[in-house]
Formats: C-alpha cells, sequence, structure tokens
C-alpha cells in the first residue's frame, strides 16, 4: 500500500492508564478486551470511537472480517464492511504509533478520509499499513479474547461484542469533555532570492559606522570700521573743546578740513 511510513527508531511509549481512555469489549469469544485509547496520537478518531461506544452503537455486533495472522475487523452495523454510522466520516489522522500486534485502527475506504465507525485489532504486526490507516490504541488485556475470534471473510458464524463500555462510565465517573487540540502554529516564512540580498545589504548597511557632521564654518572674525575721513578733525575738535582756543589750534583744524573736503 502507498503511504508515508512512520521509522521505528524506538518503542512509542504509552501514557498513564486513564480510565477516561479504556475501551473495554466484553466479546462472545468468553471474555473482556481492554484497549489504552490514544488521543494524544489522534484524538477526533478517539473521540468518535468514545462517542459511538456511550450510544451502545457496537453492542451486539459482529467481526465480519477475520483473517488468520492478520487482523479481525468489526464495527459495521451492517455485518458486511460497507456500513458505518449516521455521523460524518473522519479526516485521518496518521501518526507514529505502529501496526503490531494488539494494535486498534480504523477501518476505512479507498479514500484517506473515510473512516467512520468500523476499526480492525492486529493479530500480527504489519508495518506496511502505518501511515495508511488511523491508529488509535493498543490492546493491554484480553487479547486471548481477540485471538479466539471466529475466522473468514465472513465467517460462517462470527463472533460478536456484546457490549462495549468506557471504563470511566462503569466507575461512576463522568465523562471528560472534549477538547479539541490547538491548532499547529504555521511555520515562519523563509526569505529566499532577492529577499535575503536586500536584507542582508541592510543589515551591513546598519552595522557600518556613521560619518561625523560637517564641522560649521566659522564666523569671519568681526573687522575694525575704516575710521572716517573727518577723524582728524574730530580730535581737534576734543582737542579745541578740552582746551582754551588759541590761533594755531584753530588754524590747523581750517587747514585739515580743507583736505578733507573734495574739490
Amino acid at each position: 500500500m502507498a503511504g508515508v511510513a512512520f521509522a521505528q527508531t524506538a518503542p512509542v511509549a504509552a501514557p498513564p492508564a486513564d480510565p477516561q481512555n479504556i475501551l473495554n469489549l466484553d466479546l462472545s469469544t468468553g471474555g473482556r478486551v481492554k484497549v489504552l485509547l490514544r488521543p494524544d496520537k489522534a484524538p477526533y478518531s478517539v473521540e468518535r470511537i468514545k462517542v459511538l461506544t456511550r450510544r451502545h452503537f457496537y453492542d451486539g455486533l459482529t467481526f465480519h472480517r477475520v483473517i488468520e495472522g492478520f487482523m479481525a475487523q468489526g464495527g459495521d452495523p451492517k455485518g458486511t464492511g460497507e456500513g458505518g454510522s449516521d455521523l460524518p466520516d473522519l479526516k485521518a489522522e496518521f501518526n507514529d504509533l505502529p501496526h503490531v500486534r494488539g494494535t486498534m485502527a480504523l477501518a476505512r475506504a479507498e479514500g484517506l478520509d473515510t473512516a467512520n465507525s468500523q476499526f480492525f485489532i492486529m493479530l500480527q504486526p504489519n508495518l506496511s499499513l502505518d501511515g495508511n490507516y488511523t491508529a488509535i490504541g493498543r490492546v493491554t488485556a484480553g487479547m486471548e479474547y481477540v485471538d479466539a475470534l471466529a475466522k473468514g471473510e465472513p465467517p460462517e458464524n462470527p463472533s460478536k461484542i456484546i457490549r462495549a463500555s468506557i471504563e470511566s462510565d462503569e466507575q461512576g465517573i463522568a465523562p471528560a469533555a472534549f477538547v479539541p487540540p490547538a491548532p499547529a502554529a504555521a511555520p515562519a516564512p523563509v526569505a529566499t532570492g532577492k529577499k535575503v540580498k536586500k536584507e542582508k545589504k541592510a543589515k551591513q548597511e546598519a552595522a557600518k559606522p556613521s560619518a561625523p557632521a560637517p564641522a560649521p564654518a566659522p564666523e569671519p572674525a568681526p573687522q575694525a570700521e575704516a575710521a572716517p575721513a573727518t577723524a582728524g578733525t574730530d580730535a581737534a575738535v576734543r582737542e579745541v573743546s578740552g582746551e582754551p582756543a588759541t590761533a594755531a589750534a584753530v588754524k590747523d583744524v581750517a587747514s585739515e578740513e580743507a583736505i578733507a573736503t573734495p574739490k
């Protein structure tokens, strides 16, 4: 079968047994089979099994297809392999639980997202099913009663599920509310091509030392104003005003005035 194979590098560790996640199947072969369900691996598929079990959907249904050395399939109200519940088909929840002896998984039609109510229990390992069917748990007790199921496709006298139940219900524990898993975080966008070059250039530019601001041009030094042409006259006037007027001083002033006046 084509599909995604999951590498089995180490055994998949099971969580501690929780009565809310233990499915009990009382079979006509003489005993009870306990299945530890794995909502951590297939939350919606496990919830479907719980819902149908609490509706007593599985009570009295047969194992209509049991192949020696392979698997035992049941959960079809028609008993032909063509039936299902009135609930919509499930989206596949392929995971890393291997299809080893005792694994319970959902049966489906050709489409990947066509599982509904039917399930199968592995009688022997078959890892070619990994990544093609949604594994939902594994038998932890009573596997001998699964081995004793009548064989055939269909069996001449099929074995039955007398009663299916969730262990917490039998213990008087209220069913836990189903909490949908949080959506996976979207991966961060990866910059490529021109965008990478542009971002790299921007970082390089930001890392360069900035050029010092140009020093302001020095203001011109104040210059002394040119002395007016009448400076000598003013000096003479001051001299005249500060001392008694004499004929010589008056004569000097008159001569300077004559020189400063344009002809």
